[in-house]
């Protein structure tokens, strides 16, 4: 089992990697002046997974990696993490999201600063680098579309453990938790790219609430010039969506097995 401090200190550095890459892609994409503008969904979809891929490797070894509070609910819901380690896992996840975001931010300092509309460039709304917002704003199918979405995450994630033979949450030699195998690490980031192509359409897939309130926030307190809203009435929605989902994942697969 894995340590307390370990749990939190693996989460924040994982998180934050995870963030870092996909705030990064994501600004990479949208911001002017940025050699990689308007490169496309196709482009930011794997610069998330690759977020993931880079995060949960970096963390598997101190706390399982799991990055996100919809993956920590679902296991204990599965009866892998105890209940008593969930607050320490989310408690690191949202800090190291945070922490990811002033980090993509700072990376691309110079692209955020102009902004401010004396560049030749009309200045543009941030928040899409940052969190979540969907195409269409229709709170019921915004809320299923994450529901679906993370259960195209967690419900896989949890069988991975079963396909190796090793049951979810328990530790095995390579200390990879939730994932099973250390090639299911790189699945699970395939996984992601995956649902960032096929399912990311509608709200930009969340499916994680730490990826979108730690930013969000981030968003909020950050000197970003005419950064515009960070969109608060939205934002509890990539928050309930993923953790529905996680808690019906978890329930899927105690029915199963």
């Amino acid at each position: 089992m894995y340590a307390n401090g370990d749990i939190v200190v693996g989460e924040v550095i994982g998180t934050a990697l995870l963030v870092l890459f996909g705030a990064g892609v994501c600004a990479a994409v949208t911001l002017h002046h940025s050699k990689a503008r308007g490169a496309g969904w196709v482009v930011i979809a794997f610069g998330w997974g690759m977020g993931v891929l880079a995060g949960a490797y970096a963390s598997a070894p101190l706390s399982g990696g799991h990055l996100n509070p919809a993956v920590t609910l679902g296991s204990a819901v599965a009866g892998g993490t105890p209940w008593s380690k969930v607050p320490l896992y989310v408690l690191g996840q949202l800090a190291g999201a945070l922490i990811g975001a002033v980090l993509a931010w700072a990376l691309y300092y110079a692209q955020f600063a102009a902004n401010d509309g004396r560049s030749g460039h009309a200045p543009q709304p941030t928040l899409g680098v940052f969190a979540t917002a969907p195409e269409i704003r229709r709170p019921v199918a915004n809320l299923v579309t994450e529901i679906i979405a993370t259960t195209g995450l967690v419900l896989p994630l949890l069988f991975f453990g079963q396909n190796q033979g090793i049951g979810i949450g328990q530790v095995p030699g390579a200390r990879v938790g939730v994932y099973g195998s250390g090639i299911n690490v790189l699945l699970v980031a395939l996984l992601v790219v995956g649902i960032g192509l096929s399912l990311g359409g509608p709200t930009g897939y969340a499916i994680n609430p730490a990826r979108d309130l730690g930013p969000r926030i981030a968003h909020a307190l950050l000197p970003i010039p005419n950064k515009g809203s960070s969109d608060w009435s939205y934002a509890w929605i990539p928050v309930a969506g993923p953790l529905i989902g996680a808690v019906l994942s978890g329930l899927v697969y105690t029915a199963v097995f």
